[in-house]
C-alpha cells in the first residue's frame, strides 16, 4: 500500500527536495539557515507530520523536532536524525549547472544538498507521509530530529539533545545518511569514526621578510613540516606515544562482517586517479582500516606567499591543520593531551596547538535486535545490503548513544560516488524512491 503510494507520488518527492536545494543553508557561512529550517517545517507539516522550531540561544542555528503519535502502537518511538545545513558551493566554476538549481538530468537531481542530506531528509518525511495518506496512522511513533550545523561540526547538538531529551526520547535512530555501492546495494553501517581536529601555529619573526635572509631566520614552514613528520609513518601509523593504548581489536564476530564487506578496488582507484594505497593495503587489510584505523590527515597548510607566480619571501608564519579520525574509546581530550605531550617531547614546545573540534566514535553492537529489523528491510528493498562494522565517517552519533541510550544505525540513499561536497552534487532519483520504500519497512518492522 506505502509502495504504490511512493510510486504514484514520486513527483512530490522530487518537488519537494528541488525546493530544499533551491533554499541554501550553508551553515560555514551562517547562510540561509532560519529560511530553510521554516521550510523543512512547512514541508513536514504538508505531509501530515507535527513540526515544531527548537532553539539553544539567538545565535545558534535552529533545530526542527517532528513527531507523529501512533493510536495504535504508542509505547515504541523511531527517531530519524538528519541536517538541513549544507556545505559551501565553491568553487562555483566547476558545477556544470547552478550549485543550488535543483536541476534534473535523467535519473539524477543535481545541486548542494541534493544527496548530503537533503535528499536523505525528503525519503524519510515522504516514508511517514504515505502512512499517513494511506492509513491515517503510523505502525509506531515517529520523530525527528533535523539540525544545521552538522556541516561544520555539530557543535551544539548535544546541547539540544539533553535540553529536549525527553521529547527525543526513542528506542532506536536511524541516521542521517547512508552509502548505496556500485552494484545498487545499501550499506548498513552500525558506527562511525570520531575526530579530533586540530590546528598547529607558529610564528618566528614579527613579520615576512626577503627569503635572502633564510641564512639567518628560521623558516616557520619548515618547522611545521618537521614537527608534521614526527607525527606517522609513511604507511599512515601514527607515531605518538599510547595513541593507541585504549583500542580493542576487532571481535571475531566483527571480523567475519568485514570480511564480507565488499570493496570495488578497481572501481575506487578510477574514481580517485590513483594507482595504489597508502602502506600497499591489500586484502582485508583495505575494509579493516576503512571501517577500525585511526588517521592522522593534514587537511591544510598555510605559510607564505600562496599567489600566482614568485615572491621570494620568508614567512614570518605558519599553520596547519590537521583532522585525526578517532575510533571507540578513543577520548578527544585524552589525545589531544597525547599530541601536546609528543610535541613537547621532541623539542616543538613552540608549537601552539589550538583544538577546533572533537567528536568521540560510536559502534552499535552487531547482536542489537535493531540491526536485524534494519537488514532485513534493506534486504527486501533493494534486493540484498551490505553490513559494515562502521563508517569511515564521523558525526556525533556517540552524543545521540549517550544522551538517548538507544542504538543508532546508518542507512540511506545516498550513491556512493554522488560527489557530496564536490562541485556537481546529485542524488538519483531511483534510489530516493527504493529508500523511501525501505524507510516504510523498516517503519514497519521495528513496529512489531
Amino acid at each position: 500500500m506505502q509502495e504504490r503510494y511512493v510510486d504514484k507520488n514520486t513527483h512530490a518527492l522530487i518537488s519537494d527536495l528541488q525546493k530544499l536545494i533551491r533554499q541554501p543553508s550553508v551553515s560555514a557561512k551562517n547562510l540561509g539557515l532560519e529560511e530553510c529550517a521554516s521550510l523543512v517545517v512547512k514541508i513536514m507539516k504538508k505531509s501530515g507530520i507535527k513540526a515544531e522550531i527548537l532553539r539553544l540561544g539567538k545565535d545558534i542555528p535552529p533545530a526542527i523536532y517532528g513527531e507523529v503519535i501512533s493510536k495504535k502502537n504508542p509505547n515504541k518511538t523511531i527517531l530519524f536524525y538528519n541536517h538541513y545545513d549544507v556545505q559551501p558551493e565553491e568553487p562555483i566554476e566547476l558545477w556544470t549547472d547552478p550549485p543550488f538549481s535543483g536541476k534534473i538530468k535523467g535519473n539524477k537531481i543535481y545541486g548542494r544538498g541534493s544527496a548530503d542530506d537533503k535528499g536523505e531528509l525528503v525519503t524519510r518525511i515522504k516514508a511517514v507521509e504515505s502512512f499517513l495518506k494511506t492509513t491515517g496512522d503510523v505502525p509506531c511513533n515517529v520523530k525527528f530530529l533535523v539540525e544545521g550545523e552538522e556541516e561544520i561540526g555539530s557543535m551544539h547538538v548535544e546541547s539540544y539533545l539533553k535540553k529536549y531529551q525527553k521529547k527525543l526520547s526513542c528506542d532506536g535512530v536511524i541516521w542521517e545518511f547512508g552509502y548505496v555501492d556500485e552494484k545498487d546495494r545499501p550499506i548498513i553501517s552500525l558506527g562511525m569514526k570520531g575526530l579530533l581536529y586540530v590546528e598547529l601555529s607558529i610564528r618566528e619573526s614579527i613579520r615576512d621578510a626577503h627569503s635572502s635572509l633564510a641564512v639567518l631566520i628560521e623558516n616557520p614552514a619548515w618547522r611545521l613540516v618537521e614537527a608534521l613528520k614526527t607525527l606517522r609513518d609513511k604507511s599512515g601509523k601514527i607515531l605518538i606515544k599510547d595513541w593507541y593504548k585504549e583500542v580493542d581489536k576487532f571481535t571475531s564476530q566483527e571480523l567475519g562482517v568485514i570480511s564480507h564487506e565488499p570493496f570495488d578496488i578497481k572501481s575506487f582507484k578510477k574514481e580517485y586517479g590513483i594507482t595504489r594505497f597508502l602502506g600497499n593495503k591489500k586484502g582485508i587489510e583495505i575494509q579493516k582500516a576503512i571501517v577500525g584505523d585511526p588517521t592522522c590527515n593534514i587537511a591544510g597548510f598555510s605559510s607564505g606567499w600562496e599567489g600566482p607566480g614568485a615572491k621570494t619571501v620568508l614567512p614570518s608564519k605558519a599553520m596547519v591543520k590537521i583532522d585525526f579520525r578517532l575510533v571507540p574509546k578513543m577520548d578527544p581530550i585524552k589525545q589531544l593531551a597525547r599530541l601536546k605531550k609528543h610535541l613537547k617531547t621532541k623539542g616543538f614546545e613552540d608549537i601552539h596547538v589550538h583544538m577546533i573540534h572533537g567528536e568521540a566514535a560510536s559502534r552499535t553492537q552487531i547482536f542489537d535486535p535493531f540491526v536485524k529489523v534494519v537488514k532485513e528491510a534493506a534486504d527486501e528493498s533493494f534486493g540484498t545490503s551490505i553490513m559494515s562494522i562502521s563508517s569511515a565517517g564521523t558525526g556525533p552519533m556517540h552524543s545521540f548513544a549517550k544522551v538517548l541510550k538507544a542504538p543508532c544505525i546508518s542507512i540511506g540513499s545516498t550513491f556512493v560516488y554522488a560527489r557530496i561536497h564536490s562541485p556537481n552534487e546529485f542524488a538519483r532519483i531511483d534510489l530516493l524512491k527504493k529508500t523511501t520504500k525501505c524507510m516504510c519497512k523498516i517503519i514497519k518492522k521495528f513496529s512489531t
